[in-house]
């Protein structure tokens, strides 16, 4: 690797901790590991990383709670959720709270080697981009600084995930986007849980943009997505 990325790793089991903290400093990572959700609570303002792998079912404060603290202080740093449970309402209140991913245990290290470079290529290739902003409507989308400006001087901080979905989009105003390929390229694949996470970062994105009425991201039923944006654009 290039670049160190520092990972942030909440992990209550012992014995898990040490296996995926051994794993992943050997590939290069820098791993600060706390095992309790308070503890990363008390320490949230200090903290700097790049990527934060939470367990969910933390003592104490639970990996739901960390998540939602970290996109307050950071609004932009991929969260990958670790948990046993594999109900669909935990998955889904995972991705409602922002969490860019969700591995179920038991996992393997390739899995989570695999999703965490998948985030690691995007964060690299970033400053790669053909184009690094696009104006449409009365917005203005810095993909690099993951910043979307409204005309009057509002600025929102995006995450990864969701400066990747608006990209996309963005590129292919007007015309429609499959669901199977916002898929593959953002999340990596393409699966129930994947589809449902997608659902939610469209409804985020519509509230976002929501503030000019020449905008709309119309649902294609069983295709994909179309942000329209008037033919003045």
């Amino acid at each position: 690797m290039q670049t160190t990325i520092t990972i942030l790793y909440v992990e209550d089991d012992e014995t898990l901790s040490f296996v995926t903290r051994d794993n992943l400093t050997q590939k290069g990572y820098q791993i600060i590991h706390y095992g309790n959700g308070q503890e990363v609570l008390d320490e949230l303002d200090h903290l700097q990383f790049d990527l934060a792998i939470l367990d969910i079912m933390l003592p104490g404060v639970d990996g739901f709670t960390v998540a939602s603290e970290i996109r307050k202080h950071s609004g932009s740093k991929p969260i990958l959720f670790l948990s046993a449970k594999s109900l669909k309402e935990d998955r889904l209140r995972g991705f409602s709270l922002g969490a860019d991913d969700y591995i179920t245990k038991p996992f393997s290290i390739e899995e989570l080697l695999y999703k965490i470079d998948v985030f690691v290529k995007r964060r690299l290739v970033v400053q790669d981009h053909r184009q690094s902003s696009f104006k449409f409507g009365n917005f203005e989308f810095d993909n690099v600084n993951l910043e979307l400006k409204e005309t009057e001087g509002s600025v929102r901080r995006l995450t990864q995930r969701e400066a990747d979905l608006l990209e996309i989009l963005v590129r292919q105003k007007n015309n429609i986007c499959k669901r199977a390929d916002i898929l593959e390229t953002v999340w990596g694949e393409n699966d129930y849980f994947m589809g449902r996470s997608l659902d939610v970062f469209i409804s985020r994105l519509r509230k976002y943009l929501s503030a000019d009425s020449s905008i709309q991201i119309e649902n294609i039923h069983s295709v994909g997505f179309k942000l329209k944006v008037d033919a003045s654009e």
